[in-house]
């Protein structure tokens, strides 16, 4: 007699990433910046030093941070395309046996160019009324974008009407919003749809949000990361472990500024959709400016948790082998973080189902990078150990901390909420993790011995969390 088979699964459902696409990104971005440490080596050898031979320094301007996204964009392309193969994917939407002809698909490519262009338009106007993108960092993507504008709309017209050949469905969210904007002058206002315009408009207000964010903060890492010279910083623990921490840093900002910008169907990577929860959006927007600047951090923001906390360099100070191993333990919490990131390969934005992961320490855990940032801020930041103020405000660090890290699970909660009404492995992976995962199996079972109930039942650990 067969033993009765397990209503949870008992395999990892396989990532639609795979493991060598974020590896092929990475590879490049690491060749990108030894070429970028070596230059002046590399020009005098080359010799394009001339009167200048000796006198030339590291790239580390912003335009080689922005040419970092190349070399990490190219290798994983070409891994996905070449090895992985995703051009032939289903979830693309493209049947390359279809090959319409150009005639028969300029009716609707045309008006998808419409929608396409108008959704620039009116972003490039959001970007021209908001103030906060016209100082500081935010003045470096103002500046790619403006500059980025001209051939992009240039390349959208045969992109869009070769893609419309294959497409099984061409008639898109871009489609329906280029349908409502010309109006029933031109088609009749019962072709366009208003949810398919609502998930057009999600997923470009999440590109259009998070992709300046990105591009801003591409140039300080970087610079700071070619410009580094390690044997200062070996004999030094503090200064050695902050350098890993940024080049960690940096490695999770230029691959995720790569997933915000590189949202193509034949990769496979087109947005399918946007969180379309209120709660997701006010979780996520709360952790990125202008909303953070009055929300969390140091000073006058009311999730204030660093008041009078210098750190942990100082409380460990004199202490030589502590302050390599607490050194350590934020190197590694920063390299999950950044793992969490690398594995996405040229799917990475917040907000958005791009397809399901389910490896690298997504094997461990739902949310790494959730999980590995607010231990980084409570180890690195001590907010419970304060210089001044007394014990009242080291209650206060922490109680705000909490609350910072309460925002984070609210994220992670909306999330998973998005993923498990899309995706069928999804929910094969979420009930998985709660049999196996090595940190959120136990952290399950202890939630049902605090709170009592038994094992989930198949449909429960499958069903969608009402909001």
């Amino acid at each position: 007699m067969n033993a009765p088979s397990s209503p949870f699964p008992t395999a990892r459902p396989r990532s639609d990433v795979s493991t060598g696409v974020g590896l092929a990104g990475l590879a490049g971005l690491v060749v990108w910046i030894a070429f970028c440490r070596s230059y002046p080596q590399i020009a005098d050898a080359l010799g394009l030093g001339g009167a200048l031979a000796g006198e030339r320094g590291v790239l580390s301007g912003p335009y080689a941070a922005l040419a970092a996204m190349l070399f990490t964009a190219l290798p994983m392309a070409a891994w996905s395309l070449l090895v992985d193969k995703v051009h032939l994917r289903p979830s693309t939407g493209i049947d390359w046996s279809l090959k319409r002809s150009v005639a028969e698909v300029m009716p609707v490519a045309v008006i998808k160019l419409v929608g396409l262009w108008a959704t620039w338009a009116l972003l490039a106007a959001f970007y021209c009324l908001a103030r906060w993108y016209w100082s500081g960092n935010y003045l470096f993507s103002m500046e790619v974008l403006s500059f980025a504008i001209f051939p992009l709309v240039m390349l959208s017209v045969p992109y869009v009407i070769w893609l419309d050949r294959y497409l099984v469905e061409p008639r898109d969210g871009a489609f329906h919003f280029g349908a409502f904007v010309v109006g029933g002058g031109v088609i009749g206002r019962e072709q366009w749809d208003t949810a398919a315009i609502a998930k057009h408009w999600r997923a470009w207000a999440i590109k259009g949000f998070f992709g300046a964010f990105m591009i801003s903060i591409l140039p300080p890492g970087f610079a700071q990361v070619v410009e580094a010279n390690p044997q200062q910083f070996l004999g030094n623990p503090v200064e050695f472990a902050m350098l890993l921490v940024t080049l960690l840093f940096l490695v999770d900002v230029q691959i995720g500024t790569v997933g915000y910008l590189l949202t193509l169907r034949p990769l496979d990577s087109h947005i399918r959709s946007g969180n379309p929860f209120l709660a997701g959006w006010l979780a996520a927007l709360m952790c990125y400016p202008p909303f953070v600047w009055g929300i969390i951090g140091p000073n006058d923001q009311i999730l204030n948790y660093e008041f009078a906390t210098p750190g942990w360099a100082h409380w460990f100070a004199g202490h030589t082998a502590l302050l390599w191993a607490w050194g350590g333990l934020l190197v590694f919490l920063t390299g999950v973080y950044a793992w969490a990131t690398v594995v996405f390969g040229i799917r990475f934005s917040n907000l958005t189902y791009r397809g399901v992961l389910t490896n690298g320490p997504y094997r461990f855990t739902r949310h790494p990078a959730y999980l590995s940032k607010n231990l980084f801020w409570w180890a690195s930041v001590l907010p419970f150990m304060v210089t001044d103020g007394g014990w009242l405000d080291a209650v206060r660090n922490a109680v705000f901390l909490l609350v910072v890290n309460g925002i984070y699970f609210w994220r992670a909660k909306t999330e998973e909420a998005h993923l498990l009404a899309e995706d069928p492995k999804y929910r094969e992976y979420h009930a998985w993790m709660e049999q196996h995962g090595f940190v959120t199996a136990p952290l399950v079972r202890l939630k049902r011995r605090v709170f009592g109930g038994g094992a989930a039942a198949p449909h429960e650990a499958h069903a969608y969390p009402a909001e």
